[in-house]
Formats: structure tokens, sequence, C-alpha cells
């Protein structure tokens, strides 16, 4: 089959370069230069299957309210234009009901699970080197800490992931740089999770997709498709391509693409901010420097490791745009880094990023069918993008190519979002 995948972020890719190994014929099109060049530029990079659950939970509207005017809030409103996202934060209202929750939380764990497994062998097969380590470490500073954690721990334990319950000794054992002059109560450990370069994985998946066949078309936004027997692209000059199968992966700006089948989703850019820098000299030879992933569960802001650089990342923004970076996020990412790892980076060369996180208001992705002929959906993962990535494109290979699923796709598909 003749393939078309729209958008090249790390969904995109890995969708790709499945596509190709199921043998279609597979062509990307991304409207920015490169592969990765937005939401998978510059993010957290950790893979923690355990940890990627639904934003809509049972308790999450009021400690969301109770935290939005705190100076280090976690989740902050981004301007005036949140007005326009009142049906998406109703529809997240709605989905923090238990039973919905527990249903999201399941699927998505599912999928999360099945993503790792299919990341590792993607790694090992290919021989990806793409900055990765194992172990991440949630830091609890305190015990009121340690006593909210609980609940967590229990899921940990219902889903069989391998953790640990750690002090703050064992704490600093696993990551000696960090300050021994911070608070910290406790830790849970999670030995086989990780991080990695997002980005990275994303250019070496392309250089191996490419040794497959796919082709990469960039500095080139589809307009629309025409839907059909054969599914038609529909460019910004007039031309038209068509298909025998198009898989949309385009992110936040999937309703452009979707609009011309008469199909709009409740997507909403939900806005993400991290700094990288070149981790000091001093702190490499002195082992003031993070080991692998971390993350201040207080400020819900993660600390990666990436090869001799340092990533602090972090906060939820609901509403603002892409071009203000706002000083207040920024503020919280260099104070949990400088609490933890004093001194660690290179801060005059620190790059500062913000990317949109397309998020459905329930949690899971949508995969699938779109009910428009020929044209599937891979979208909608949030803030777990790089988590999923691996098992979203396996999933979608195996189903355009008309075989089952690996996996239970029950909350993971578009029907959900009928009802």
């Amino acid at each position: 089959m003749r393939v078309a995948v729209i958008g090249a972020g790390v969904i995109g890719v890995t969708c790709a370069y499945e596509l190709a190994a199921l043998g279609h014929e597979t062509v990307v099109y991304e409207r920015r230069g490169s592969v990765a060049a937005e939401t998978s530029y510059a993010n957290a990079g950790v893979v923690a299957p355990g940890y990627v659950t639904p934003w809509a939970a049972p308790g999450m509207p009021w400690k969301v309210l109770s935290q939005l005017l705190r100076r280090h809030a976690p989740v902050r409103l981004g301007g005036w234009n949140v007005l326009s996202h009142l049906p998406w934060i109703w529809q997240w209202w709605r989905a923090c009901s238990p039973k919905t929750h527990l249903e999201n939380r399941s699927a998505m764990q599912r999928l999360a699970h099945f993503s790792r497994q299919r990341l590792l062998e993607l790694t090992d097969k290919l021989q990806l080197d793409y900055e990765q380590s194992t172990g991440y470490l949630v830091l609890l500073r305190d015990a009121a800490a340690l006593a909210a954690a609980q609940p967590g721990l229990a899921l940990l334990r219902e889903l069989g992931v391998s953790h640990e319950l750690i002090d703050a000794a064992r704490c600093r054992q696993i990551e000696p740089g960090l300050n021994p002059q911070a608070q910290l109560q406790a830790g849970i450990h999670l030995p086989q999770d990780g991080v990695g370069n997002c980005r990275h994985f994303a250019y070496l998946l392309r250089q191996k997709g490419q040794e497959l066949g796919v082709q990469f078309v960039f500095d080139t936004p589809v307009r629309g498709i025409a839907a059909g027997k054969q599914p038609e692209l529909q460019f910004q000059d007039g031309s038209t391509r068509a298909f025998d199968a198009v898989v949309v992966c385009a992110g936040v700006q999937a309703n452009e693409v979707l609009r011309s089948v008469g199909m709009k989703l409740p997507l909403a850019p939900v806005y993400g901010y991290s700094v990288t820098a070149p981790l000091r000299s001093q702190a490499l030879e002195q082992q003031q420097s993070p080991v692998s992933a971390l993350m201040d569960e207080r400020y819900k802001v993660a600390i990666s490791r990436l090869g001799r650089r340092v990533r602090v990342a972090g906060s939820a923004e609901l509403g603002g745009n892409l071009q203000h970076l706002g000083q207040a996020p920024m503020r919280t990412l260099y104070r949990v880094l400088d609490e933890w790892f004093p001194g660690a980076m290179q801060q005059a060369d620190a790059q500062p990023w913000k990317g949109a996180r397309p998020m459905l208001p329930d949690g899971p992705p949508v995969l699938g069918e779109s009910g428009a002929p020929g044209v599937w959906l891979n979208l909608g993962h949030g803030s777990s993008g790089w988590a999923l990535a691996c098992g979203s494109a396996r999933v979608l290979a195996e189903r355009v190519s008309g075989r089952p699923s690996p996996l239970d796709l029950s909350r993971l598909t578009r029907e959900r979002l009928r009802t």
C-alpha cells in the first residue's frame, strides 16, 4: 500500500518506520524543516510507564484550582484565550469521575507498557544510541509528600511495576549528586524506567526508515484531505496526491487537516517548558550532576541527564501561545534544579523551550480509524507522547495493514469521544 503520514514528530516518525517495516510505501509530510521540530524537540525525555496516567482524575479539579495562584504552581492559565478552551475544560471535568478515570488509566497503562517493550526492541534491533539511561527516582520532600504518595504506590503494586520505596540515604546512593542540604524524606525508585533524548531518537529512526524506503518531505504543510476510495492530500500550492491510506499524526494542528473531512477532535494545546544546558566540568568531575532521571513530586518537574547535558522540564499551561515564554514557569524550573543540583548547569549556555502538547480532555490518545475512508488517526498523546510513541506506531501499522491490534484498544479509539 501507498501510505502518507502527516507530521514528523516522534509519533509520525515511529509510525512511518513501522509502516515501512511491514512493507508499505510510505511518505511523510512535515510543515517544518526537520523531524521532531515542535513538541518532540525538547521534552523531558522520561519513559516511565508506571507514571503514565490521565490528567483527568478524581480530585484533580480541586487540586488544580487550589494551586493556580501559587508562585510555583505546576498548572497555570496562560491568558484570556483560555476562555476558548472552556468546552475542553468541561469535558475534562466530566472525565474526572472514578469510573471514567479507571477505564482511561487502564488503557494508557496497557499502551505504555507495550510501548516501552517496543522501544526496547527497536533500540536493541537497530542498535540505537539516543543518550538513554535507566533508572527513575521520584523525590518526596517531606512526610506530607510521602503520605500523599501512598495511592500512587498502591497503583504501582497493582500494575506490577518494579519499584521500591526508599529512604533519603538510599536516594543519595542512587543519585550521589543530590544536594545534601536539600530537604528529602524519601523516594520512589523505578529501576526499569529511564530517560532518553526523544529528538535524537526521532533523527535516528528517520535514518532507519529511509533505509527501508520512507520518503520525508519537509516544509510542506498539508491543507486538507479529500476523502474517497483513495484519499487525496491537498497542499498549499493547490496540488493533490492520492494514497491508499493516510495517517494523521499532526498534533495540535490535526483539526486544521481533519476539517476537510468533516471532523473535529477536542484537542487542546497544553504547553510545557524546559531548559537544557551543558553540565559544568566541575559538576561532572565531582559527581554533582544527575545520573539518570528524577521527578520533584511537589512541583511536578523532571530533571534529566542527557549525555553531558542536563534538562529540567515541567509546567502545564492551558491557554497562552508559543510566542510568549512565561517567566514564572522558567523560574520554577531553575529553582528546582538549583535546589537539587546547585551550580550543575552552565546557565550562560542554557536553551529555554516551550512546546504545545496535544491533549484530549480525558487523557488517552486516539488510535485507529477516523470514520472517513482510508484516513487513520494517531493523535492526542499529551505529555506522554515519547512514552507512548512506539506502541502507538505499532498498533497503527498493524491496523492499517488489516491485521488485528497487538493490544486491547478499549478507550483508545475515536468511539469513546462520541459517547
